[in-house]
């Protein structure tokens, strides 16, 4: 009798475990927690590089004269791994609410507003996706699926004109204060202005056919000062970057620019590989 009542007793601990279990991950998956970890892992970005490396691999097999059926695989393979992807983001609408309401606190107004713009947007993403998913899978047959998929890629590229817009704003910020910097070497060590380009002298602004001269160098000291700017900013770097590669994609799902398939499969690619990267080495990731 006493073995018989614990039996009974692990058997209700374990349901009732269950049951906590169960409950913790729908009340994470509401709050866009559980979209957020299963996307945000190393499976889920692999399953976004495996799919943009089936999409450049079906246009280099096609340029180069591959069997219909291999390029047919090939194909199927990209549509099963796009599928999974939109499975794994279920949930992440209100995971990017969240980061929208965290990002309205921000101190800064044009890193508040560009920071904030972009969450919404990427809800926005979210939300259309998960429908389109629906209809892929069967549960809502009737979704109008180019629609939606029309839909998406416009609020996606939304998101992404405020990332680029807000790591351009980083950049201006970060050389304004390169350039008060020099300045004050400058000053401190009695030098000048380098190369003559305050003062106009032989070849400056000055004298006749010294403009262009003068501007091409303006333009050469600027290139100059933002590669040393990226270069002592990895986290930067690596941002501007991903987000030109994921430009190219909602441009060519969209028709504004037609990328074509390989161009569209190696931004993918790259940008994946660069989202990886950030994952296993967070101090590669921008913050805020």
């Amino acid at each position: 009798m006493v073995r018989y009542g614990r039996i009974q007793e692990d058997r209700e601990w374990s349901q009732t475990g269950s049951r906590e279990v169960i409950t913790c991950l729908l009340e994470d998956f509401l709050r866009g927690r559980l979209g957020r970890s299963l996307y945000l892992t190393l499976p889920g970005l692999s399953s976004r590089a495996a799919q943009y490396a089936c999409s450049l691999l079906g246009h280099a097999l096609q340029k180069h004269g591959a069997s219909p059926e291999l390029q047919k695989q090939i194909r199927e393979l990209e549509s099963h791994l796009s599928l999974g992807r939109k499975l794994l983001r279920l949930g992440n609408s209100a995971d990017a609410l969240e980061s929208a309401k965290r990002a309205v606190h921000l101190s800064d107004v044009v890193l508040r507003f560009c920071i904030t713009v972009s969450h919404l947007n990427r809800a926005l993403y979210f939300a259309c996706d998960n429908v389109l998913w629906a209809g892929k899978s069967g549960l809502a047959p009737r979704v109008d699926q180019e629609k939606w998929a029309q839909r998406s890629f416009r609020y996606y590229l939304f998101s992404l004109i405020m990332n680029l817009s807000r790591d351009a704003y980083e950049i201006r910020l970060l050389m304004e204060q390169e350039s008060s910097a020099c300045s004050r070497r400058l000053k401190g060590s009695g030098g000048g202005a380098p190369g003559g380009i305050e003062n106009a002298g032989p070849g400056g602004p000055g004298t006749p056919g010294g403009v262009l001269p003068h501007l091409a160098l303006k333009l050469q000291l600027r290139v100059l000062l933002l590669a040393r700017i990226l270069r002592g900013h990895p986290p930067l770097l690596l941002d501007v970057v991903r987000n030109a590669c994921d430009l190219f994609i909602p441009l060519d799902k969209l028709g504004l620019w037609r990328c074509g398939p390989g161009i569209v499969g190696l931004c993918g690619l790259v940008s994946s590989i660069l989202s990886i990267l950030t994952l296993i080495c967070p101090w590669l990731r921008l913050k805020p």
